[in-house]
C-alpha cells in the first residue's frame, strides 16, 4: 500500500525517453510522438546513444549527459539494457520509472530481478515492464503507444492489459468521457493495482476507478486498498478467466464449491468494489460515473415515446433489484394535464409514439419536480413524425436549467436514443447526461450507481453484537489439531472433529470411532440405551463421499442389525476400494429431523486470498445442485447474514406452510465461529461440515471433515497469515492496573463500537473535543464515527479502554502511511477521569504496538494550548516542533 513517489511518476516536472527510436513502425518512435503530441509542458529530452538528434529533438548517449534530472524515466530500450538504465536514473536522482519493454524474465537470476534491485537501491519506483504505459491528460502526459490520448475527465483506468486500456481510449474519445488518468502496469514488478488504488482514491480530480483485473498477486495488499478506495468513491472491476476452474482437485465438499472465480467474487464483495461481467458493461459504468452521481435510492421512472421498449426497462430494472417509481396522484394529475388522453397513466411513462420535444418537456419537468422518483430514464425511439434531434436538445436544455438550479445536489437523468446518429450523442454528452445504445444498457448503469450506494451504506453497517459472547476454547482445539500433525495425520478423525467443534460450542450428533465390528456393537448398545436408533458410515481418509461406495447405513435398531451392517459396509469397501485404508466404523446416533433444512458450512483454502467461508444447500447432490456462496473471513453476524442470504436455500429457513422458521442467527452463529476458529487454527486447512441439520430448536452437525497441515503463511504482517482481510487483532486485549489500584480493560475497537463511542462522547466536554479535532464539534454522525470503527487493522489500530462498570473511558489510535514507515496518532479521554495515568497507559500501548509493526516514527499534530497533552509528549520523549504552515500546531514526533 504504497504511494510513494507515485506523484513523481503520474505527474512528473521533467521526463526523459530512453530507446527512442527514429524507425517509424516503432514503441520508442510511438511513445515519442504521442509526447509531443500531448504537448507535455515539462522539461524533456531523449537518451540514445546512435542518434544525435531523433526528429527534430536533440538525443544525448546516456541519462548523466542531460541538462536536468528527469523525475521520470520511460525506458523502451532492449531487455539488457535495462537494469543499467535504472542504475543511471537513481544515481541522478530519478523518482522513478516507467518500463515499457518486455523481455525482462521471472526469478532468480533474471534481468527483472536486477532491474528491481537497482531501483531499491535508490529508492526508485517501477511501472511495468511490458506495459502499454500511462496516459495522463491533467499532466499533459501520453507515455504510451496507445493510438489516441484520452481527454481530460473524472476516471481513473488501472488495466493489466494495454489492449483494454487502448479500447477504453477509443470508445472514450467516441463518447466524449475523458480521465484523470490510464495506467497500465504489465508484470507489476513494483508499482501494482493496490499502490495505484491508494493514489487515485486520494486524487481529487478522480470520481470513480476503472480496474481490469486478470489475478491478483498480494491479496492482504489489494483487498486493504480497495475497501478503503471503495469507501470514497466507486471502484468498478472486470475480471477476465471466470471459467477457469482450479486445478487441484478438491477434497472436500466445500473445497470442490470454492471455484477461483467464485473467490474473487467474494474478494470483491467484501472489498465493496463493483464487479461487471464484460467491457460493454464496463463502458455502462464509465459512462454513467464519469457524468453523474449516486442517486437517492433506487426508484426509477421511466419516460418514453414507445410502450414495449418502456416495459422492458422496467423488466430489466426489476431484474436487477432497481424500483419502477410509483406514480404518485399528485404526479398522475399534472402529467395528465400536459399529455393526450392515450398515455399510459403509469409507470413506465409512455407518451405515445407521435412525441414530439414540446410533449417531452412537459412531461420530463413534471417527473424532474416529482418526489416519488430517485432518477429519470428518458427513451425515445426515432420516427418520422418527430425529430429525434430536436428531442434530445430539449431534453438537454431542460436537464442543465435543472442542474443549475439544484447545485448542491440534482436527481440523475439518463437518456438512450435507440438507433441515434452521432449529432445526438455528441449533444447528450456534452451536456454530461450518461447516455446508452439502448434501454438495457441503461438501466443498468442507472443501478451501477445504486449498488455504489448501496456498497458505501454496507460498508459503513454496525454489525450486530454476538447475543452471547462466546469463549472459545483455543488452547483445547490448538491440542486436537497439533497431535494429528504431530501423527503424521492429513485429516482428524470424526471423534477428534467432534471435540474441535465442542471448543467452539458447534454442536455435533453424538459419535463414537469403533476399530471392529464388535467395537461398534459396544458403542450402539450405549445410544440404544438413550433410546435413539444408530447410523453406521465407514472411516477412511481415502474416501471422500462415504455415500458412493455404500459406506453409510441408517436406522440401525438392535445388536443384530449393527452387527450385520458394519460386516456389510467393510466386506463392501474392501471390495470397491481395494486400495483404501479402512481406520474401522463411525457409530452415531440417528437423527430423524423431518423437518430440518440440510446445509453445508465449511472452510476452503484458496491459493489467492487464503481462507474462504463457504455456506450452501448440503446433501449428497450438493456439487450437482450447486447452490453455494462465498465469503472471506473474518465474519460477524451481519456478513454471516449476508452470505446466507445470497443463496438460493436461504429462502427455506423461514417458516412455511406446517414448517416452523429456523432459530433465528443460529446458522449465522455457526459461521461466524468457523471463521474465528479459521483464525484460530491456520493449521485448518479445510473443513467440511456436511450435512448440518437447522430447523427450530437450532443446528446439529452430522458429518463433518478437517484436513490439517503445517500452516502456509501467505500475506505479510501479523494476525492470521491465512485472512487475505486482517482479523481482529484479540492478542492485544491487555488488563491494566493504573493509579490508586484503578482497573481498566483495554482492546481493540470494533465496528459494533458505534454506539459505545457516541456514549463516550457525551463524557468530553466541548473543549476537549475541540482540542482533540482542533475546531468545534457540535455533532457526530452515524458515517463520522463509522470512518472511525470501521477499521482496516492492515493500515490502522485504536484502542478503547473500559473501568471496572464497562463503562468506555479512553481512546487511542495510531494510523499508519502508505510505505508504513510513520504513523499519525491520535487520543481522546473522558473528561472527568483525566490526570489517572490512563493517557499515559493508552500511548505507552499504541507506541509498543507501532513497534510491534515495524514502524519507525510516530506522530501527531498539538495544538498548542494544549499544554498536558504536549508535556506528556515531552516525558514519552517525543521531540516537539512548531509547525511552520499553522502557528498555532506543534508537529510532535517519537522515533522508535
Amino acid at each position: 500500500m504504497s504511494t510513494y513517489r507515485l506523484k513523481n511518476l503520474l505527474s512528473p516536472r521533467s521526463v526523459a525517453l530512453v530507446g527512442a527510436s527514429s524507425r517509424p513502425v516503432s514503441v520508442g518512435r510511438a511513445v515519442l510522438e504521442n509526447i509531443r503530441k500531448a504537448e507535455f509542458k515539462g522539461q524533456f529530452g531523449l537518451v540514445n546513444p546512435r542518434h544525435a538528434e531523433i526528429d527534430g529533438i536533440a538525443a544525448v548517449s546516456s541519462l548523466d549527459k542531460l541538462p536536468f534530472v528527469p523525475e521520470l524515466v520511460v525506458i523502451t530500450a532492449p531487455a539488457r539494457q535495462i537494469p543499467e538504465i535504472i542504475d543511471q536514473a537513481g544515481h541522478r536522482g530519478s523518482a522513478g520509472a516507467l518500463i515499457l519493454s518486455s523481455g525482462l524474465g521471472h526469478g532468480p537470476g533474471a534481468l527483472q530481478e536486477s532491474a528491481v534491485a537497482a531501483a531499491r537501491k535508490y529508492g526508485m519506483r517501477l511501472i511495468g515492464p511490458n506495459c502499454l504505459g500511462i496516459m495522463m491528460p491533467g499532466a499533459s502526459l501520453n507515455a504510451s503507444f496507445a493510438a489516441h490520448m484520452p481527454g481530460a475527465g473524472n476516471l481513473a483506468l488501472i488495466s493489466q492489459s494495454g489492449a483494454i486500456a487502448a479500447g477504453m481510449v477509443d470508445w472514450a474519445a467516441q463518447r466524449g468521457v475523458g480521465f484523470s488518468g490510464i495506467v497500465t502496469i504489465g508484470d507489476q514488478i513494483d508499482v501494482d493495482i493496490a499502490d495505484l488504488l491508494d493514489h487515485f482514491a486520494m486524487d481529487h480530480k478522480t470520481r470513480a476507478i476503472l480496474l481490469y483485473i486478470e489475478a491478483i498477486r498480494d491479496a492482504r495488499k489489494f483487498m486493504s486498498a480497495a475497501r478503503a478506495a471503495a469507501r470514497v468513491k466507486p471502484v468498478v472491476v472486470v475480471k477476465s478467466g471466470r471459467m477457469v476452474q482450479g486445478a487441484k482437485a478438491a477434497a472436500t465438499h466445500t473445497g470442490a464449491l470454492a471455484g477461483t472465480d467464485a473467490v474473487y467474487d467474494a474478494a470483491f464483495r467484501r472489498a465493496g468494489v463493483l464487479r461487471v461481467s464484460d467491457l460493454r458493461e464496463l463502458f455502462d459504468c464509465a459512462e454513467t460515473l464519469g457524468r453523474i452521481g449516486a442517486p437517492a435510492g433506487k426508484r426509477l421512472a421511466i419516460l418514453t415515446n414507445g410502450g414495449g421498449i418502456g416495459v422492458l426497462a422496467v423488466d430489466r430494472l426489476v431484474d436487477l433489484g432497481g424500483i419502477p417509481a410509483p406514480m404518485m396522484p399528485d404526479t398522475r394529475e399534472k402529467l395528465a394535464a400536459v399529455l393526450p388522453p392515450t398515455w399510459s397513466g403509469t409507470n413506465p411513462i409512455d407518451i405515445v409514439g407521435d412525441a414530439d420535444a414540446s410533449r417531452y418537456a412537459a412531461a420530463l419537468e413534471v417527473l424532474l419536480d416529482d418526489p416519488g422518483n430517485d432518477a429519470i430514464l428518458v427513451l425515445n425511439v426515432q420516427t418520422a413524425i418527430a425529430s429525434a434531434a430536436a428531442i434530445a436538445a430539449i431534453v438537454t436544455e431542460l436537464v442543465v436549467k435543472y442542474r443549475e438550479k439544484h447545485r448542491s445536489w440534482a436527481k440523475p437523468v439518463l437518456a438512450a436514443w435507440v438507433g441515434a446518429d452521432q449529432d445526438i450523442i455528441a449533444t447528450l454528452s456534452a451536456a454530461g447526461i450518461p447516455n446508452y445504445p439502448t434501454e438495457d444498457d441503461a438501466v443498468r448503469g442507472f443501478m451501477h450507481m445504486v449498488r455504489h450506494r448501496e456498497v458505501v451504506d454496507e460498508l459503513s453497517q454496525v454489525p450486530p453484537a454476538m447475543p452471547d459472547r462466546f469463549v472459545p476454547d483455543v488452547a483445547a482445539a490448538k491440542e486436537i489439531v497439533a497431535m494429528a500433525i504431530a501423527d503424521g495425520r492429513k485429516w482428524l478423525e470424526p471423534v477428534e472433529i467432534k471435540h474441535l467443534l465442542a471448543c467452539y460450542d458447534i454442536a455435533m450428533v453424538p459419535t463414537y470411532a469403533a476399530d471392529d465390528v464388535e467395537q461398534a456393537v459396544v458403542y450402539a448398545d450405549e445410544i440404544f440405551a438413550q433410546g435413539a436408533t444408530v447410523v453406521l458410515k465407514i472411516m477412511s481418509r481415502d474416501i471422500v463421499h462415504k455415500s458412493d461406495v455404500g459406506g453409510v447405513v441408517l436406522n440401525l435398531t438392535s445388536q443384530a442389525a449393527v452387527r450385520a451392517a458394519a460386516a456389510d459396509i467393510l466386506a463392501r469397501v474392501r471390495k470397491l476400494r481395494p486400495e483404501a485404508l479402512i481406520d474401522g466404523i463411525i457409530v452415531q446416533t440417528m437423527v430423524v429431523k423431518a423437518k430440518a433444512r440440510e446445509l453445508i458450512l465449511g472452510l476452503a483454502d484458496d491459493p489467492t486470498f487464503g481462507t474462504v467461508v463457504v455456506f450452501g444447500r448440503g446433501g449428497t447432490a450438493v456439487e450437482i445442485i450447486n447452490d453455494k456462496a462465498l465469503a472471506l473471513p473474518p465474519l460477524d453476524l451481519q456478513l454471516a447474514r449476508d452470505l446466507i442470504e445470497r443463496t438460493r436455500v436461504s429462502r427455506l429457513l423461514p417458516a412455511y406452510r406446517d414448517v416452523p422458521a429456523v432459530k433465528q442467527d443460529a446458522v449465522a452463529l455457526v459461521l461466524v465461529k468457523l471463521a474465528q476458529m479459521a483464525a484460530d487454527i491456520p493449521e485448518i486447512r479445510e473443513f467440511d461440515i456436511n450435512p448440518m441439520l437447522a430447523d427450530e430448536t437450532g443446528v446439529t452437525a452430522v458429518d463433518a471433515r478437517a484436513a490439517v497441515g503445517p500452516p502456509q503463511r501467505k500475506f505479510a504482517g501479523s494476525g492470521p497469515a491465512n485472512f487475505a482481510v486482517r482479523a481482529y487483532p484479540s492478542q492485544w486485549e491487555r488488563r491494566l492496573a493504573l493509579k490508586d489500584g484503578w482497573r481498566i480493560f483495554v482492546r481493540p475497537l470494533r465496528p459494533e463500537d458505534e454506539p459505545t463511542i457516541h456514549e463516550f462522547l457525551r463524557h468530553v466536554t466541548p473543549e476537549d473535543l475541540r482540542l482533540r479535532f482542533f475546531a468545534p464539534m457540535k455533532e457526530f454522525t452515524h458515517e463520522f464515527i463509522a470512518r472511525l470503527t470501521q477499521l482496516d487493522y492492515a493500515r490502522a489500530m485504536a484502542f478503547i479502554a473500559f473501568d471496572e462498570q464497562d463503562e468506555m473511558v479512553g481512546v487511542v489510535r495510531l494510523h499508519s502511511d502508505s510505505v508504513y514507515d510513520r504513523g499519525e496518532y491520535a487520543i481522546l479521554l473522558r473528561s472527568d477521569l483525566k490526570g489517572r495515568g490512563l493517557g499515559w497507559a493508552l500511548m505507552q500501548l499504541i507506541i509498543d504496538y507501532a513497534k510491534s509493526e515495524g514502524l519507525k516514527t510516530i506522530s501527531g499534530d498539538v495544538l498548542k494550548e494544549n499544554v498536558v497533552m504536549l508535556e506528556m509528549c515531552r516525558q514519552l520523549g517525543f521531540e516537539i516542533k512548531p509547525d511552520p504552515s499553522e502557528p498555532d500546531i506543534c508537529d510532535v514526533r517519537l522515533k522508535l
